[in-house]
């Protein structure tokens, strides 16, 4: 390990950004029990089609 230097780093300012206050929201939705499930994405939806491939 090495020691202390003779000349000591200057201090910098920080990054825009880093010493902003931040607020964390709770963005939570309550979806009825009789409603429909959401459609799947375009990711998923590829998928399936690719495994529904590959079993034929």
């Amino acid at each position: 390990m090495t020691g202390p230097s003779s000349s000591p780093r200057p201090e910098h300012a920080p990054q825009p950004g880093v010493t902003w206050q931040t607020e964390l929201v709770r963005v939570e939705q309550l979806v009825d029990d009789d409603a429909p499930d959401p459609r799947p994405n375009r990711a998923t939806r590829r998928a399936m089609k690719r495994a529904a491939r590959r079993n034929r």
